[in-house]
């Protein structure tokens, strides 16, 4: 499915250096983040309810559900008001066509569990019947997540070789764990949910140790990219944008996290994380999604 902005200028220049991405795609690619953000925090949340290790409250899984419904919903909104950024939501062009696209199908059939959470979560989480549908909201998360995913590549970049095609979902479901815990922390925090996770020190290093990982999984992505251009590689390596991003994806949140750990402006802190990381994602996304069209198609192997 094809996004706005797609064949719009690259982010690389004729002679190898890097330029800004059009605006348009960044746009888009924001409500790509805060969709699959959305997703993740619903996939964190469900896995929690299944283990029993969330607040046991009703308005506690509720607002995390509504939030994760909002992030999600934005991009919808989007695709039904026909704007430029979003002209269609997971390929579904929602006010042309009446059918939607299998993308979308399966991203509309994650509000089932969902519904089945929000009339569940109460009372006492050791419910059977709350434990199963936040395990299938998880299941349903993640397989939107996957299933989606290698569809927006190969829609972006029909030439990528099975390796980069292959990393793409690794990379969407990494990021949205990231991106969606950050979501779920300002939920907790903003609630004073006391107790969830074994306590605040283990949910800030699982969060430390989830964009460490995620930083692990895009480096190997840029680096099989890299390795797919024929020109120079030191402009796109060393351009500021992708150090911005950096900063805003992991230094930021990270600061801020490790901050809330001292009890004071906890809720303040966790929303400066999970902004700051959506735009350094969106940032370092667009940069990527920029680079895809440049890519020559992969040399076939001899037989």
């Amino acid at each position: 499915m094809q996004q706005p902005g797609d064949t719009e200028q690259s982010s690389i220049g004729t002679d190898g250096g890097p330029i800004l991405a059009h605006p348009l795609r960044v746009g888009a690619m924001l409500l790509e983040v805060l969709g699959f953000s959305g997703f993740g925090l619903w996939m964190l949340l469900g896995l929690t309810l299944a283990m029993g290790v969330y607040s046991p409250g009703r308005g506690d899984a509720l607002v995390t559900l509504t939030l994760g419904g909002a992030l999600i919903s934005i991009g919808l909104v989007a695709a039904c008001l026909r704007t430029r950024w979003a002209p269609t939501w997971h390929g579904w062009r929602i006010v042309e066509s009446q059918l939607p696209t299998r993308e979308a199908l399966i991203a509309l059939a994650t509000f089932l569990p969902m519904l089945a959470v929000a009339g569940l979560a109460r009372g006492d989480d050791a419910f059977w019947a709350t434990r199963l549908a936040g395990a299938a909201l998880a299941l349903c998360s993640l397989a939107t997540l996957i299933l989606t995913a290698r569809g927006v590549m190969l829609d972006r970049a029909p030439n990528v070789d099975s390796r980069m095609a292959a990393q793409f979902p690794l990379s969407r479901v990494v990021s949205a764990t990231y991106a969606g815990g950050l979501w779920l922390w300002v939920c907790v925090t903003g609630q004073e949910v006391a107790g969830v996770f074994g306590g605040n020190l283990p949910c800030v290093v699982g969060l430390l140790l989830l964009g460490l990982l995620r930083g692990l999984v895009e480096g190997m992505r840029w680096q099989t990219l890299l390795a797919r251009f024929p020109g120079p590689r030191v402009r796109l390596e060393l351009q500021p944008r992708r150090y911005l991003a950096a900063a805003l994806a992991y230094a930021v949140p990270s600061a801020a996290l490790l901050l809330t750990s001292f009890g004071e402006g906890r809720v303040l802190l966790s929303v400066v994380a999970a902004v700051s990381c959506t735009l350094g994602l969106c940032i370092e996304l667009s940069l990527y999604d920029g680079a895809l069209p440049t890519i020559p198609p992969a040399p076939e192997t001899a037989i």
